[in-house]
């Protein structure tokens, strides 16, 4: 499963597709203060991406793969 949530941690996993981006945004709507979990991370649909950046969520693990860390880092980071 690509998107799992526990209490107040979304886990991006795997393939996060565009699919999962309006349950994302619902979670982190409903859970203003909820943080994420990428370690497991492969791939980020952009919609998902949108909703990251427009959320700001606290980011508790990046992903393991270094290419898509440095992607995201640079355009999570405030």
């Amino acid at each position: 499963m690509s998107l799992t949530f526990k209490r107040d941690v979304a886990h991006l996993a795997e393939q996060v597709t565009v699919e999962d981006a309006e349950t994302l945004l619902e979670w982190l709507v409903r859970h203003p203060a909820g943080k994420v979990n990428m370690k497991n991370l492969e791939h980020l649909h952009a919609a998902n991406l949108q909703v990251l950046m427009a959320t700001r969520p606290k980011v508790t693990v990046w992903p393991s793969d270094s290419d898509i860390r440095t992607w995201l880092e640079a355009a999570l980071q405030p």
